[in-house]
């Protein structure tokens, strides 16, 4: 939480040519789709969902993508290079993070009392992972390059994130206690996969977005909930059984549904 995916993030931006591809729109409709997600899951889930020790758990598993870790790897395999999609992290993991730490600070469990407006602000600033955000953005739109040594350390470092983050939530994963949460983790998996994609992939195909970037956009969308949701959820005493359910359903589901995703854009010569 403190290195490891302040590292990972950091890495996956400066390693991406963001003056070369920039593109305001682009930057733009991700901001503002990821907005309009977390907005429209958070309101429906404090009109409808009545229990407040799940609410914060809920909300970010069902909006929060594997976007950095997943995104741009998976475009480069399908292409020869990512396009406009590093815009994507940019546009929509800031917000990640930022509405991850409103939202836990507000729903979290490890004060007596519910933390004031002051107190949210210094925790989205105080945040490792947006603070590794905030360092990489000079170095990523200045073109400025490590020597090879650090660049080596660094992915040293930032390699070990997703295993350690895996093997937590394996240590912590409490099956009997996840059972008894399986309507909701099942609700949260289906707006994951499929219910977010559903209503904004439509949006970007009427835009004119194709190939990397309309990959970039399912991604930002569709990818599973990150495994640094569990982390999170742990170091603001939200709960970790209901996180770390999502986040095992929706990683072990999202080959179907990203497979299904791509069959429908490819089918319509849209990939």
């Amino acid at each position: 939480f403190h290195v490891a995916l302040p590292a990972l993030v950091f890495k996956d931006l400066t390693e991406n040519d963001f003056r070369g591809n920039f593109d305001i729109s682009y930057l733009m409709f991700c901001f503002f789709t990821t907005l309009s997600s977390i907005l429209i899951i958070w309101g429906l889930t404090e009109l409808f969902m009545k229990d407040e020790t799940e609410k914060g758990a809920f909300i970010q598993a069902s909006y929060r993508s594997s976007a950095a870790i997943l995104g741009l790897a998976f475009i480069d395999n399908m292409y020869d290079g990512a396009g406009m999609a590093p815009l994507m992290i940019l546009g929509a993991v800031p917000l990640f993070n930022i509405f991850a730490v409103i939202i836990l600070t507000l729903k979290g469990q490890n004060k007596d009392q519910k933390p004031d407006v002051r107190t949210t602000i210094i925790n989205i600033f105080k945040n490792p992972i947006l603070l590794g955000i905030l360092l990489a953005l000079p170095f990523a739109f200045s073109g400025i390059h490590f020597p090879a040594f650090a660049n080596k350390s660094l992915n040293y470092l930032a390699d070990t994130a997703s295993p350690l983050a895996l093997l937590s939530i394996g240590a912590g994963f409490e099956g009997r206690k996840a059972f008894r949460k399986r309507k909701l983790t099942v609700l949260a998996a289906l707006i994951k996969l499929f219910v977010i994609c559903s209503l904004f992939l439509p949006v970007a195909v009427c835009l004119g977005y194709r190939s990397q970037e309309l990959m970039g956009i399912l991604i930002m969308l569709g990818s599973p909930a990150t495994v640094s949701c569990y982390i999170m959820a742990k170091n603001t005493g939200n709960d970790t059984v209901l996180t770390s359910s999502i986040i095992v359903l929706t990683t072990l589901f999202s080959s179907v549904s990203l497979t299904f995703w791509i069959f429908i854009l490819r089918s319509m010569n849209l990939l």
